[in-house]
């Protein structure tokens, strides 16, 4: 065995080999770890708006089959005096079936929140109202999101459209870098003013984040989504967001009568 002093220790050649290697492979390695700059806000602050201070909340609905049309002639409980506004409403054409889907605004973030669910909960038509829905409902589940900064603000359309809720489960930590890619990747998606709204969990299911969409059609969702590989910078984005995503999920859904999107 042939030994080997290095300063004030003894070792072997094997060792020494050994640790020679060992050190060339992390190093090696160290080339291909992303390396995330340390941040001093929440992604929350980075990434929302801050011209404004809207806080939304997005209601999934399981409802009984056979209470769908029913439950789709309910009027939405709506007050002036309350500093909430249906966004859009709509029903899964493909997707989880019977599921309705509702997105709501409050203007002056959460505490509106707060003014809302205080001003409802001795409001007896609105009591009368939920305890009515309730005997239609399967489930139900909600979720609090911030807007993106470079996201539209959903308004009201005209329509017909059919609109697509694409929904992303992120890996935690990676919602700043899908919040950088997409700030550069968004201009390709707004040609046909299909790109209606983008929003990122704060409150229920964490790191997720939905994109609604509006399109004339079936076909020409395809097209339009087609084109934008045509567009350079796009094949980029989905190179480096899809690694980020855990799971996806995409629902098409039709506008019910009153919602203010259609």
């Amino acid at each position: 065995t042939l030994y080997i002093v290095i300063g004030n220790h003894l070792t072997t050649f094997q060792n020494l080999s050994a640790n020679i290697q060992k050190h060339n492979l992390c190093w090696f390695r160290s080339l291909f770890v992303h390396k995330v700059d340390a941040r001093k806000d929440a992604h929350s602050n980075l990434l929302s708006k801050k011209e404004t201070s809207n806080l939304y909340k997005i209601q999934f609905h399981n409802v009984k089959p056979e209470c769908l049309d029913e439950y789709n002639n309910l009027e939405l409980h709506q007050d002036q005096d309350f500093p909430c506004e249906v966004v859009g409403s709509w029903n899964i054409w493909y997707g989880e079936q019977d599921q309705a889907v509702h997105l709501w605004r409050y203007r002056g973030g959460y505490p509106a929140l707060t003014d809302c669910l205080q001003k409802l909960r001795v409001n007896k038509e609105y009591l009368e109202f939920r305890k009515e829905r309730a005997k239609m409902l399967i489930s139900r589940q909600n979720q609090l999101l911030l807007e993106f900064s470079f996201w539209n603000e959903p308004l009201p359309r005209k329509g017909p459209n059919l609109y697509e809720l694409r929904t992303y489960n992120l890996k935690p930590g990676t919602m700043l870098e899908w919040g950088n890619r997409w700030a550069r990747a968004i201009k390709h998606r707004q040609e046909n003013n299909e790109a209606v709204g983008g929003f990122f969990s704060q409150i229920g299911d964490l790191y997720v984040v939905h994109h609604l969409w509006a399109y004339e059609s079936l076909q020409s969702r395809e097209e339009t989504r087609n084109s934008a590989w045509q567009k350079e910078g796009w094949d980029v984005n989905v190179y480096y967001t899809v690694p980020l995503v855990r799971s996806m999920e995409s629902r098409l859904m039709i506008p019910t009568k009153s919602s203010p999107l259609q």
